[in-house]
């Protein structure tokens, strides 16, 4: 059936479905909240649940649960950084150029054995999230992590500095749960930023508006609750921060600052950067953007209009306190509502390392990884633009369902993910183009005959696996559970695809792993 889904279908058919086989306990204070709404609870607040972690919060209250989530934050990365992190840039430069002077004289049949420092930098660093994610004992920061990554986002293809989106990386971790307030002033002037928006060279004679604009359209205020003239005012205030171009640092040049009178959301004065800042954290507005982004990260595609306004009043009142904000959002109703699970969809992170999670897969090498994510249009420090990556529904069309699908069946067939490596090829940039192709409009039948097309030259290997139990290899997060709990535990709902719980373990994981409801989280 998953096959034979485009987008639409996809949805319309996963939310259709009814609750079914995966009946919810009423909502009890002070009561164990049980199998169901810890696997939900765990669903959205990590990376994948085995059954062992869903058992050991079954029989806790509820609040209990999500406090033993958020406390004891850790505020840095368990995962040894890479070696280069304290680089100054003038050095990698120095280094790429080299590289590529020895590329140039080299022959045809040695140039891929000389390594290129920004590339090979940005590879590790890649490599070296996946693995904290992997690593990681508290998986609700590391999601926050990424949460803050596509928020306030940055790219290595434009930055071309690996070191600066590693400290980036570990302010959004330092923040993760801690306070909007301080995340925004220090993004404001996080170098990687400053490259990746053209701050660095913002001067009084020529402000660039690229930072001051995504600033109040994507990170504060949203779309129409500003106007031209506020943009305009922000990019001289921000004028004169800058990056030092030996040691990679934030710098200010006042003498490259616009210091004349400036009129910013009805505000007037000689106002700089920390100025702008202070009076967008003033407006209602902002902490409803941060809100109303949470709702859809955690709750549901549809914001409830009125909760989200209550939220953001606490969040403001606070101070920008984010811990509380994301404990608000977990003890809503909204989100332990039985008709909101499995209303979301898994993105290519939480689909890839949340699979190689509760198969308990060892992964020595993670390109292997990065390849699946590249292919499914989420890779790491590569957002596609300014904006980010959209989610919801834009993860899941006719050909992204069927490559999910293939590397969902590799995935239960390795002993490691290593030897996934030969089937990786198939997601190269071709294939993202066919893949924005087939979601164009036609009246002719065209896109729809070239996405069966595409599903008949890449036939979903998964089909066979429901009668191939003993290819699966069920790793020690999974080996000796029975089969009804391995389907509840990796499945939000009922299946899609079929009812019927098979009575070999193998079975059961690959018939759930592959089953469309799979997709849901």
């Amino acid at each position: 059936m998953a096959s034979q889904l485009g987008r639409r279908g996809f949805i319309a058919s996963a939310t259709a479905l009814s609750v079914g086989l995966w009946p919810a306990a009423p909502v009890r204070a002070a009561s164990a909240m049980g199998f169901d709404e810890a696997r939900h609870l765990l669903s959205r607040t990590s990376f994948g649940a085995t059954p062992a972690e869903v058992h050991a919060l079954e029989t806790v209250d509820y609040a209990g649960a999500v406090d033993r989530l958020l406390g004891n934050i850790r505020r840095t990365a368990a995962t040894p950084a890479p070696d280069w992190v304290t680089l100054g840039p003038a050095e990698v430069r120095r280094q790429q150029q080299m590289a590529d002077a020895q590329r140039k004289e080299a022959s045809d049949g040695k140039k891929l054995d000389i390594v290129r420092p920004v590339q090979e930098q940005g590879r590790e660093l890649k490599n070296w999230w996946i693995e904290e994610m992997l690593a990681t004992d508290q998986p609700l920061v590391e999601r926050m992590v990424l949460f803050w990554h596509n928020h306030f986002t940055s790219s290595m293809l434009k930055v071309r500095y690996a070191p600066a989106l590693f400290r980036q990386n570990a302010l959004f971790r330092r923040e993760a749960l801690g306070n909007y307030a301080t995340l925004l002033r220090d993004v404001a002037r996080d170098p990687a930023m400053l490259i990746y928006l053209d701050g660095m060279r913002s001067v009084a004679r020529q402000p660039n508006e690229n930072f001051a604009r995504e600033l109040l359209e994507l990170f504060t205020l949203g779309e129409g609750h500003y106007a031209e003239a506020d943009i305009k005012a922000a990019a001289r205030a921000f004028t004169g921060w800058s990056v030092n171009r030996e040691t990679g640092q934030f710098v200010e040049r006042p003498g490259q600052h616009d210091s004349g009178e400036k009129t910013f959301l009805g505000k007037t004065g000689r106002l700089g950067g920390e100025d702008i800042v202070t009076i967008l954290l003033a407006q209602p507005r902002t902490a409803e953007t941060i809100v109303e982004k949470l709702w859809l990260e955690f709750v549901s595609l549809k914001p409830d209009r009125a909760e989200v306004a209550r939220l953001a009043g606490d969040f403001r009142r606070s101070g920008y306190e984010i811990k509380p904000l994301v404990r608000a959002i977990l003890l809503s109703p909204a989100f332990r509502d039985p008709a909101n699970r499995g209303a979301l969809i898994k993105s290519p992170v939480d689909l890839i390392v949340g699979s190689v999670h509760v198969l308990g897969l060892p992964v020595p090498e993670k390109t292997g990884l990065l390849r699946m994510l590249q292919g499914l249009g989420q890779v790491p420090f590569d957002p596609p633009n300014v904006k980010g990556w959209a989610g919801g529904e834009s993860w899941i069309t006719t050909y992204t369902l069927l490559l999910r699908q293939q590397f969902l069946r590799r995935m239960i067939e390795a002993t490691t993910v290593a030897p996934m490596e030969a089937g990786m090829m198939m997601a190269q940039r071709p294939n993202r183009r066919a893949d924005r192709k087939q979601q164009l409009p036609a009246d002719d039948g065209t896109v729809q005959m070239q996405q069966m097309q595409m599903a008949e030259r890449r036939p979903v290997e998964g089909r066979s696996l429901r009668n191939a139990g003993v290819e699966v290899r069920l790793g020690p997060t999974l080996d000796g559970v029975e089969s009804a709990v391995l389907v509840r535990t990796l499945l939000p709902r009922q299946p899609i695809d079929s009812v019927d719980v098979p009575s070999s373990p193998g079975v059961a994981v690959a018939t759930a792993m592959l089953d469309t409801a799979y997709q849901l989280k």
